[in-house]
């Protein structure tokens, strides 16, 4: 029997928006959990890499061992070598490649990692077998995601109501998972891997301080309106043009008050392959 064929879409495109809360993204708040598993010396693979400031944090860890980041986007790999080459990391190399066959022997990896991934895709769980498949036998997959309905912040904001629902419209049109991190641990069953080699856990951003607050609101009133997400609410027909402005009037209303938290809720796993 012939596999369906998959029509992924990367819900928020590579925007200067976007890649400004990639950039801000390291091991230490991006992967903690998974960083008491790393050795130096271990192999790893990353998923997804972007512009790779986790992915050459994590290569600074595991060296003299060899890292590898693929993503779908060859102008994203260029952004990521051109990371690697800035920080002067040199165990660390990068090309395009798909989740779904990535091309590298089976066993391949120490470890194999992927951060806010799985969220985008329409198949998780194929993908996850396919990490499995390059991660030697007792090697680690380890994932990450958000979940958008788990973010919560304060004070109440009825426009930023609104983005939260506009966005599960979006992804839901997408064939993709916003709630993505309250079912790693499902995903991860489903694709085969041993239950008394799964690890699950939980982790939090938080944006709460003067800047993080105007930073985190700042790139999110961007994303509302000059985003892949913004484009594919209008060609989605879930929004127009004046109600994606009120969004991002929102979040800088919401940006601009003393008291403003928000938290971003992620599931994580760590599984034996």
């Amino acid at each position: 029997m012939s596999t369906p064929a998959r029509h992924d879409v990367y819900t928020h495109g590579h925007h200067e928006s976007v890649l400004r809360s990639h950039r801000w993204r390291t091991a230490e708040n991006s992967a903690a959990y998974l960083l008491p598993a790393l050795q130096p010396g271990m192999s790893l693979l990353d998923v997804g890499c972007g512009p790779a400031t986790v992915t050459v944090d994590l290569a600074a860890r595991l060296a003299p061992g060899t890292v590898v980041g693929v993503d779908a986007s060859a102008k994203v790999i260029g952004m990521a070598q051109e990371t690697a080459t800035a920080a002067g990391t040199d165990n660390v190399s990068f090309q395009v490649a798909d989740a779904y066959a990535l091309p590298f022997p089976e066993g391949s990896f120490d470890v194999v990692h992927a951060h806010q991934v799985l969220q985008h895709l329409t198949d998780p769980v194929a993908a996850l077998r396919e990490m499995r498949r390059v991660a030697r036998p007792g090697g680690l997959v380890a994932v990450r995601d958000a979940d958008y309905s788990g973010m919560t912040w304060y004070p109440p904001s009825a426009g930023l109501d609104e983005w939260q629902l506009l966005y599960h419209e979006v992804t839901q049109a997408n064939r993709a998972e916003a709630d993505a991190g309250r079912r790693l641990l499902s995903w991860v069953r489903e694709a085969g891997f041993d239950p008394a080699g799964i690890t699950p856990s939980a982790g939090v951003w938080c944006y709460a301080t003067p800047e993080d607050r105007t930073w985190w609101a700042g790139l999110w009133a961007d994303r509302s309106v000059a985003s892949n997400f913004a484009a594919q609410a209008i060609e989605h027909g879930l929004a127009d043009e004046v109600g994606l402005e009120l969004l991002a009037d929102a979040w800088r209303e919401w940006g601009e008050q003393p008291d403003g938290w928000f938290a971003v809720l992620h599931g994580e796993v760590l599984a034996r392959a």
